[in-house]
């Protein structure tokens, strides 16, 4: 199986397709997946640039909604995870994961699919101390604070992610695991970005869940984005002789080492993304103690995984394990029209309420964040092509780094905006 790898998307669908589509051509090869590493910017319509924090200048549609409209399909397989500039209101519809378009699937705040018989895990988010042991507490629409805080990690989907025990083949965050620069050329690294240095020597640069992930679950590849670089590293875990190949690759611009493709040994194809058994026992275990306030969730109540191991086989047989159908909760952007619609903060996903049912689970994503009881909000109709109006041209890859970076480290001392 040949997969693309991919660092920041940034929305730039068009010309991460485009390059892989060459390669192929060039090669006489064929790429079975692209994985996305986060900054994918499922940008739908005008509505969804309110969740994407990004200055306002420099908001841009990109090209992601021409996929969710269906005037384009993704010519290959594509997984993705969240980064630090997403639509976040629209990635909370599909919390547990789901086809934001189609032949586009994304892994949801923690997730775990199969590809074939390729075990693919997954963290969206970036990590950020201050709200590690908070619950999932923000709501569309956000403000200044919950635009920044609703993409930092919590330790909740990382406790979902350790009860793993089946092997992974592959695993996907979009900050680093802290201490991955001690594997690798950390002396070039630091040559290319001089301002890395201090966190590298201070061992602060990187997300210390994504470093627990990495020794617990020992997956054979690790793919990462985020600092806007090529950097490559191999672990060797204790005495096992296990060795895990870490890479992070850049954002899609010209010039930049955005792109890497790999051949890993799976089973003959034809292939396609499948429910994983293991990670949704753990997501009907969990459910029950989901956090939707600010407030500290105690994990020890979550009981056991195997006992429903068995219940979830026997209904994800009844769908050959296939993901449910995508489905459009929103109007997608026409550049033709300038029409804004009235909708729903958080639509519900058809595709989260039928796995949710499926797994005998309740719908909780409208919950209030203050008491955690739901709260009502009406279901939005699918609708047609109302559209909306013109966006900003300028794109945020004209963002300077190094200045980005000063930002955000005076507004939060744990950098959260690369």
């Amino acid at each position: 199986m040949k997969i693309a790898i991919e660092g920041c998307m940034h929305g730039d669908l068009d010309n991460v397709y485009k390059t892989i589509q060459h390669h192929e051509q060039i090669h006489n090869t064929k790429v079975d997946l692209l994985l996305c590493c986060g900054d994918f910017q499922a940008v739908r319509n005008e509505k969804d640039m309110d969740s994407l924090n990004v200055p306002r200048k420099y908001r841009e549609m990109k090209s992601f909604w021409k996929y969710y409209s269906g005037q384009e399909v993704a010519p290959i397989p594509t997984i993705f995870i969240g980064g630090n500039h997403e639509a976040s209101n629209y990635l909370w519809e599909l919390y547990y994961g789901g086809w934001a378009a189609t032949n586009i699937y994304f892994l949801g705040y923690a997730g775990v699919v199969k590809f074939g018989n390729v075990r693919i895990g997954g963290l969206s988010g970036i990590y950020n101390e201050r709200h590690y042991r908070s619950g999932h507490f923000e709501r569309p629409p956000y403000n200044e604070s919950t635009i920044r805080s609703v993409y930092h990690v919590r330790e909740y989907d990382v406790q979902k992610l350790l009860q793993l025990e089946e092997p992974l083949d592959i695993f996907l965050s979009h900050d680093w695991p802290v201490g991955i620069t001690d594997y690798g050329d950390s002396e070039s690294l630091m040559r290319q970005k001089p301002y890395f240095r201090q966190e590298i020597e201070e061992k602060t640069l990187g997300s210390k869940p994504a470093a627990l992930l990495l020794e617990k679950l020992k997956p054979r590849y690790w793919f990462s984005a985020h600092l806007h670089c090529k950097f490559a590293a191999a672990v060797q875990h204790g005495n096992d002789g296990s060795v895990t190949k870490f890479l992070a690759l850049d954002k899609c611009l010209p010039g930049k080492k955005f792109l890497q493709i790999i051949e890993i040994e799976s089973e003959p194809g034809p292939f396609e993304v499948l429910y994983d058994e293991e990670w949704l026992a753990i997501t009907r275990k969990f459910n029950s103690i989901f956090p939707l306030t600010r407030r500290y969730t105690n994990f020890s109540t979550a009981g056991t995984i195997q006992e429903s191991r068995e219940w979830v086989r026997k209904k994800l047989e009844e769908r050959q394990f296939k993901p449910f159908e995508f489905a459009r909760t929103v109007h997608a952007y026409n550049p033709s029209q300038r029409i804004y619609d009235s909708i729903p903060e958080i639509p519900q996903n058809p595709q989260t309420l039928s796995l949710l049912e499926l797994l005998g689970l309740p719908y909780l994503l409208d919950s209030s964040p203050v008491t955690g009881e739901r709260t009502a909000i009406p279901v939005s109709p699918a609708p047609s092509d109302l559209p909306t109006y013109d966006s900003e041209e300028i794109p945020i890859d004209d963002i300077d780094e190094i200045e980005e970076l000063e930002e955000a480290k005076a507004d939060d001392p744990t950098r959260d905006e690369a």
